[in-house]
């Protein structure tokens, strides 16, 4: 039985099937060594990658577009003033959010070189004005450029 392990040259589980195992124990020790192979994997072809383009980006792998923000002015400008039209009007007490913005920067401008104080309503109105405006711009891109690329 360990003449029989000793000539056995195919492994069981990668040999071909197991009327070669049988075959290799009749053969004699002589015999050249075979390549491993295996039904699982399949043969030597090299795989192709989906994801790369030919030629593109000079044959380096890219993840994302070149352009992936895609931005365009258009938005900027229709957001900008979709924002400032709304906030413009006087809902606050009779005062709109921009004007009580921009009116905080000046009373904040007038002591300069010291910082606004935390306390200050400066920073409730640059926060929402922001917050606002940001919100807009990102609405009008999604928008914009799905309704350009048909997305709905």
């Amino acid at each position: 039985m360990a003449a029989t392990f000793a000539t056995s040259s195919t492994i069981v589980g990668l040999g071909s099937s197991s009327s070669s195992l049988q075959s290799s124990r009749v053969s004699s020790p002589k015999r050249s060594a075979s390549a491993l192979t295996s039904s699982f994997v399949k043969s030597g072809v090299t795989a192709r990658n989906p994801l790369r383009l030919a030629g593109a980006s000079g044959g380096k792998f890219v993840c994302f577009e070149r352009d992936w923000l895609r931005r365009d002015f258009s938005v900027i400008g229709f957001g900008l003033i979709g924002w400032i039209a709304p906030s413009s009007i006087p809902a606050i007490n009779g005062k709109s959010l921009t004007g009580l913005f921009f009116e905080s920067i000046g009373t904040e401008l007038a002591h300069f070189p010291s910082p606004p104080p935390l306390t200050s309503q400066f920073w409730l109105w640059l926060v929402t004005w922001h917050l606002g405006l940001f919100l807009c711009l990102t609405f009008g891109q999604i928008g914009f450029k799905g309704r350009t690329e048909d997305y709905f």
